[in-house]
């Protein structure tokens, strides 16, 4: 087994007829044994010339400007590409996604996951950057890449083992009784894709309307860590997906014994709870807004049990067993209550315009431009308005504002798990952990990974271009774990603060570059500085 190779090239010099012939050598020791590869020769030069070559290649000191001293040739990115190779390989990504990782389109599709992380972008742009950086090469590609073959035939391969990737993930992250995060997300699409049957008009969650879109959703572990990935089509309501995700993750990854903590409206009524409830999993979710008035009319709350200090506690007397955590966040009162005023402020000055207009308008154009106005601003249920005589006739309604202000900040997380199990506060911090959820789906759409814009057409390439950008947010899960301790250590001074991007950013500058002296070329790596030393540390790879 070759245990050892010399970092750079030996030349040794042989006689050959008349003249020299330098052969220049790397070495290797296999067991006892020191064994040599030949890396090319170098011939028509005078003794002294390869002589002069074999002490620069040993160290010795040649001449700057020199004919015979070596000279960089060409550059490409090397740091950042081999690092997370070498995490996604120590983390065991590659067995994840097939059992033998020396296969070819298993190293293709790491290269895709890893360059989705360093580069973004298209699967086209990215097999043009052969000859830019070193990401290809270390995946087994030397030389052009071919799109259809090393990204397109590999996605193939990667969606027909999305099941048994994600039953891997899953036994490897959710053991035993453990918390199982759910949500929901859409992503926009420009342009025609009609030969999608996905790719459709929907609700869209990012305020993207006249766009077709898709919906995304994604499983991951308590501590964010994502699961599985699944994409339906863009007008598939948020609770219709909960009865297929509780079978996934009972009969798929034979987890049992979970807690299934799901968004406002997802799991707290309807297809979701009942889909929990027959499966016998416990819950954790939040009120909606009318949830919560109903249950105060009903009496089941108090307005007063509301505190930002800490988590008063109640039950329901018509649903033994289910327990409702009231929490107050001064944050999000401060925020709710700015962002009233603003549309109330928004919404008056239309109206008073509309009101009192310059010329002369139609009833019935006034009217619609009144419908026009509410809808955008949202306060249509605080406004009561009438034409009489032609002219808008309008005035806030007071109760109800004060009536919806009294909830700003308030929040009612819902659980059906017994107390033995989770106290309040216990149940409360299971739904904020939701908002790992939330930060992996903005890494993957805008922050990081760019999901978007997708230029695949075909549904199975639109689900497995999803998927590739889920397991790109795995590996940098993964990472973000390893440099959390480097990151908070260099969190307390704005001038030398870490993140993620930085770190691949300063990682990408470590360069492999080629070199030439006397026509033998070889690659040499820049070596890392002190920054990048500890990056590659606390990473846990060498280069």
């Amino acid at each position: 087994m070759r245990t050892l190779r010399a970092p750079h090239p030996h030349l040794e010099i042989q006689r050959s007829g008349a003249g020299y012939v330098g052969l220049l050598r790397t070495s290797y020791r296999d067991g006892d044994k020191v064994r040599h590869v030949q890396c090319g020769r170098i011939t028509d030069y005078s003794l002294a010339q390869l002589k002069l070559i074999q002490a620069s290649l040993r160290g010795a000191v040649v001449a700057v400007g020199s004919a015979d001293a070596p000279c960089s040739v060409g550059s490409r990115e090397h740091g950042a590409s081999a690092a997370l190779l070498a995490l996604a390989r120590d983390i065991g990504l590659d067995t994840a996604i097939y059992s033998r990782p020396s296969e070819p389109w298993v190293k293709d599709c790491l290269a895709m996951i890893v360059g989705r992380v360093v580069y973004a972008g298209s699967k086209l742009a990215l097999s043009q950057l052969w000859r830019d950086t070193a990401l290809w090469e270390l995946c087994g590609v030397a030389g052009p890449v071919d799109v259809n073959t090393h990204c397109y035939a590999a996605m193939d391969r990667l969606l027909e083992r999305q099941p048994g990737i994600q039953r891997t993930l899953a036994r490897r992250h959710l053991q035993g009784s453990t918390l199982v995060l759910y949500d929901i997300t859409s992503s926009y699409f420009e342009g025609t894709y009609d030969a999608s049957e996905i790719v459709t008009f929907g609700y869209n969650r990012d305020g993207k309307s006249g766009h077709e879109q898709m919906v995304i959703g994604l499983i991951c572990a308590g501590n964010g860590c994502p699961i599985g990935v699944e994409v339906f089509r863009g007008n598939t309501q948020d609770a219709s997906t909960v009865p297929g995700k509780i079978a996934e993750v009972r009969e798929k990854y034979g987890v049992a014994d979970i807690v299934f903590v799901g968004d406002r409206g997802m799991i707290a009524y309807g297809k979701g709870l009942e889909a929990a409830t027959a499966a016998g999993m416990q819950t954790v979710s939040a009120l909606t807004h009318r949830q919560m008035v109903k249950l105060l009319e009903r009496g089941v709350i108090q307005m007063d049990l509301f505190d930002a200090q800490a988590v008063a506690e109640v039950w329901d007397p018509e649903q033994p067993g289910l327990r409702y955590c009231l929490c107050k966040n001064p944050q999000t009162e401060a925020r709710e209550q700015a962002t009233r005023r603003a549309l109330l402020e928004r919404t008056r000055k239309g109206l008073d315009a509309l009101a009192a207009p310059k010329r002369r308008t139609p009833p019935e154009k006034t009217a619609a431009k009144v419908g026009i106005l509410l809808s955008k601003t949202k306060m249509g249920k605080f406004v009561a308005w009438r034409m009489e005589q032609g002219r808008l006739v309008w005035s806030f309604d007071e109760e109800k504002i004060a009536a919806e202000s009294m909830f700003d900040g308030c929040y009612v997380v819902r659980g059906d798990v017994p107390a033995v199990r989770m106290d309040a506060q216990e149940m409360v911090a299971s739904y904020k952990k939701l908002t790992a959820v939330e930060h992996a789906f903005r890494t993957m759409k805008t922050v990081q990974l760019e999901l978007r814009p997708v230029y695949h057409k075909t549904d199975d390439r639109i689900r497995c271009h999803v998927f590739v950008c889920m397991l790109a947010y795995y590996l940098m899960w993964h990472a973000l774990q390893r440099l959390a301790p480097v990151l908070k250590k260099h969190d307390v001074n704005p001038q030398t603060r870490w993140s993620i991007d930085y770190v691949i950013e300063r990682l990408k500058s470590i360069r492999q570059e080629r070199r030439a002296l006397a026509g033998a070329e070889w690659y040499e790596c820049t070596k890392p500085d002190a920054e990048q030393r500890e990056m590659l540390a606390a990473l846990g790879v060498t280069l």
